[in-house]
């Protein structure tokens, strides 16, 4: 992995730019090239290896708990913010709730993507997206244990460059244990969550694809699993030929090991002593 940044000299000629750094993409960008041919991942990794992951957290000060995820070249920053409120349809059932947004930053991706606030509304990728994290995060908290407070979870992508939506969710389970571990209301989350993308490409199984990987899958699949390997959400589509069962089941197997792997760097970075 690397990194170019300009220090004080301006930006380059952009035709040559987009040529060297072959622009990242999730939606409205040309993307990378596709996975060399002959089955080989154009980054090295072996068909079951996941990208380079890096969880850091409290990465913010402000915030009740945060975390950067660094998946591959994708870049998700997740906060929590713990209110004393809750929706007005819970009020008096000693029962709380936990939300999520979703948002891509205007560079996050090869060509600019508009604020949606600019738009006056959010795309339904946005909401379909957040929406996901927000059950899949639910799925393992103990809303009685929470109290009467709502936890709000943001992740906002800073550096797309596929599988957002599974950073996204695992980056938010770390930065509201966090948050709840400040507020000693650790018991909430019952057990971690964490999410991978899995799918076939050129007929070979992958585990975490890229954005390459995935605009060229002829099966897409995200996968969302407790800590303890219960299912929360099975996101699979053929995007050219219908797949068998034998088929799901091996992506299935594919995703829980490299969920397994997640889980393990998600609980060092909630041991990490509090600021």
């Amino acid at each position: 992995m690397h990194s170019t940044f300009w220090y004080g000299l301006g930006p380059p000629d952009l035709g040559v730019w987009r040529q060297r750094r072959q622009p990242f993409a999730e939606p409205g960008s040309a993307g990378r090239e596709r996975k060399a041919a002959g089955g080989v991942r154009a980054d090295g990794r072996r068909p079951d290896e996941l990208r380079e992951i890096d969880v850091q957290p409290d990465w913010l000060e402000n915030a009740h708990g945060s975390a950067l995820i660094a998946q591959g070249r994708t870049r998700v920053l997740c906060t929590a913010m713990i209110q004393e409120e809750v929706p007005r349809w819970l009020r008096n059932q000693g029962r709380g709730w936990i939300t999520a947004e979703y948002s891509l930053l205007p560079a996050s991706t090869g060509e600019r993507v508009d604020r949606e606030a600019s738009r006056g509304k959010q795309q339904g990728r946005t909401v379909e997206i957040q929406r996901l994290i927000g059950r899949a995060v639910r799925a393992v908290a103990d809303f009685r244990a929470l109290g009467e407070r709502t936890m709000w979870l943001d992740c906002d992508v800073l550096q797309a460059d596929g599988g957002t939506r599974c950073a996204a969710i695992c980056g938010a389970y770390v930065a509201g244990r966090r948050a709840l571990d400040r507020f000693g209301l650790s018991r909430t989350f019952v057990d971690s969550v964490a999410a991978v993308s899995v799918g076939v490409v050129e007929g070979v199984p992958l585990l975490d694809l890229d954005y390459s990987e995935d605009s060229a899958a002829d099966t897409d699949m995200n996968v969302v699993m407790t800590g303890d390997g219960r299912l929360i959400e099975v996101q699979a589509t053929a995007e050219r030929e219908p797949f068998t069962r034998e088929r799901l089941d091996e992506l299935l197997a594919l995703a829980e090991a490299g969920i397994a792997e997640i889980g393990e760097l998600q609980a060092e970075a909630v041991a990490v002593a509090l600021p």
